[in-house]
């Protein structure tokens, strides 16, 4: 089961053999950056496959690697992504599970901050809705990805948009800043779920929204698979139960918490949530 397009990268050798439960969550975050800067990295992950040296361009299709034939960019516009006038460079290390900038509703002036922006995807989609009287702000832990979001932002003309390098644990944005929050199969990565609600619950406005996309459970995962780095990496080891993932929002303070749709996977299911920060 692929969920996220990231449990078809293999993640360092000497991690592969821990047991998560055995992990800090530093080491934990340490595999998820490590697995993510590989996803960053179109060379043996594109649509010619990992055994893309061994392959010719004529194997890929009629246009090679490029963007129409790259299966992370197939993806994207399977979810309702317009990929034809995106940078490749957003759309080939694309690995979100939805697509949330389409249930957002943002409107003109809107500032938004995007939990796990990647390559840039949802961010530039975004861009464009917010104008040039709104922004918005992208928050990854990868610097591989910061850098390849920055570089899609150069080749669109984007100058509202900003992109910073922190942990969704602990947001490196002001209180009361933000008018609707975005993430896309990110948070299930998060070690402490708590915390991330928290932040989010923190730098959103009286009134804010979130609006994500991520995996939840239906049903508890079996041990093993909860326990193996690269099942955690690929975005199912670290998701929660359905009612556990809302509950934590809950938590913190958010109101009309709910599950908008989903579409399920067996076990776990891709879903559109949505909350309210009270005014």
């Amino acid at each position: 089961m692929v969920v996220c397009w990231s449990s078809n990268i293999k993640v360092n050798a000497l991690v592969e053999t821990r047991k998560v439960s055995e992990m800090s969550p530093e080491e934990i975050k340490d595999a998820v950056k490590d697995t993510y800067s590989r996803v960053a990295q179109p060379a043996g992950d594109s649509c010619c496959g990992p055994n893309e040296a061994e392959q010719t361009a004529a194997d890929c299709g009629p246009s090679g690697c490029g963007p129409s034939s790259n299966p992370r960019t197939s993806f994207a516009e399977s979810l309702g992504y317009s990929v034809a006038d995106m940078p490749e460079s957003a759309t080939e290390s694309f690995a979100g599970c939805g697509n949330p900038v389409a249930i957002a509703s943002l409107k003109e002036g809107d500032v938004v901050l995007d939990l796990g922006s990647g390559a840039g995807l949802d961010m530039f989609h975004a861009a464009r809705k917010v104008g040039d009287t709104g922004r918005v702000i992208g928050v990854d832990m990868t610097p591989a990805m910061i850098e390849k979001a920055e570089y899609g932002a150069e080749q669109l003309g984007l100058e509202n948009v900003e992109f910073r390098l922190g942990d969704i644990e602990d947001l490196p944005v002001d209180n009361d800043s933000i008018d609707v929050i975005i993430s896309n199969c990110v948070i299930n990565l998060a070690p402490d779920k708590g915390k991330v609600f928290r932040e989010a619950y923190r730098v959103l406005r009286p009134g804010g929204r979130v609006m994500v996309s991520d995996i939840v459970l239906d049903a508890p995962l079996p041990a093993k698979i909860r326990d193996e780095v690269v099942s955690y990496t690929g975005c199912l080891g670290g998701a929660i139960l359905e009612d556990e993932y809302l509950q934590h929002m809950r938590n913190v303070g958010f109101e009309g918490v709910e599950v908008i749709s989903k579409t399920g996977f067996g076990q776990a299911s891709s879903a559109k949530i949505a909350a309210f920060k009270p005014k």
